[in-house]
């Protein structure tokens, strides 16, 4: 009974923010923002290797801002055709960059970066942490986004040409106040109007559309101690979501597992000491090298002075 104690302890502080530790820096007077990119190993004890099982390392970044002190809480991420990488924060913010690879297609750097308050219905700001704790984000065909919230916790549709949003179908489900609809994604196989939702604690997967409400997928397979943080839809019709454990012995964990369409598990990539790990939130999937993918993963830093902003790139090959 003392060891489940312990870890629901645990898992309580890894989603929440240490405050008594917060970044500090000057307080952001536009939306461009200047984003220095620290190169990263996925291995510190060995910056060399790249090979983690069928996953190739294709780089990572520590990402800080010197003219803004809003580049924390970063959540969830999604790329662009273009090659623009969006995201949001734990203070309803909509971080926006570009993606910038070297030569050999490994993630070098962001450039044109900028940081924009999410509106909210009404057209102004999200008011306070209750109101404004994005924590996933989906791009359905259209362009539309939606963003997940927890505290209170509901789904936003913001329209493809800008303006304020509007609640959209969220699972009917009672979400403790900080462990709600972390993970978000579009649903290609059910419809471009179509979207899935997944509670942290529960690990419950939901498909839901404009004009269908939600209904529930199941729950998909995690130990107790980690929590659903993450979801994205493969191309062949299958699912990676990403699964998240924080202990004080072991530090943070991350599992991101790749699932085919019947269900079954095909792989899966662990992070843990002494490989680069932190509060890894937010997990996304492009077309790779012949046949393959790429994923992104993205941490949140709990505006800590001990944690980071890591995006980190693994290419996977079937």
């Amino acid at each position: 009974m003392r060891w489940v104690l312990i870890a629901a302890l645990a898992l309580l502080a890894a989603g929440c923010a240490d405050r008594s530790v917060r970044a500090t820096g000057p307080v952001q007077a536009g939306p461009w923002v200047t984003v220095a990119a620290e190169p990263v190993a996925a291995d510190p004890t060995r910056p060399e290797r790249t090979d983690f099982g069928r996953f190739r390392y294709a780089g990572g970044l520590a990402l800080t801002a010197s003219d803004s002190n809003r580049l924390h809480g970063l959540s969830d991420i999604r790329v662009l055709p273009d090659n623009r990488i969006l995201g949001v924060t734990d203070e309803g913010d909509l971080f926006e960059a570009r993606l910038r690879l070297g030569a050999d297609g490994r993630l070098v750097g962001l450039d044109r970066a900028r940081i924009t308050a999410l509106q909210g219905p009404d057209g102004g700001p999200l008011g306070g942490k209750l109101e404004a704790d994005a924590e996933g984000l989906a791009v359905l065909p259209d362009g539309s986004r939606l963003v997940s919230f927890e505290q209170r916790h509901r789904i936003l549709l913001y329209p493809p040409g800008g303006g304020p949003p509007r609640p959209v179908n969220s699972p009917e489900a009672a979400f403790p106040p900080n462990g709600g609809l972390e993970a978000l994604s579009n649903d290609p196989a059910r419809g471009p109007d179509a979207w899935l939702a997944g509670g942290e604690e529960s690990g419950e997967l939901w498909t839901c559309a404009l004009r269908t409400p939600c209904r529930s997928l199941g729950t998909l397979p995690k130990p107790f101690e980690f929590g659903l943080v993450a979801v994205t839809p493969l191309p062949d019709g299958g699912l990676a979501y990403l699964i998240r454990a924080w202990d004080p012995l072991r530090g943070s964990r991350i599992a991101l597992i790749l699932r085919n369409a019947a269900g079954a598990e095909i792989d899966r990539l662990e992070l843990g000491r002494p490989l680069t790990t932190d509060n890894f939130e937010g997990v996304e999937v492009l077309p790779g090298k012949e046949g393959g993918l790429r994923f992104l993963l993205a941490s949140d830093d709990n505006f800590s002075t001990e944690q980071r902003t890591l995006l980190l790139a693994f290419d996977w090959t079937p």
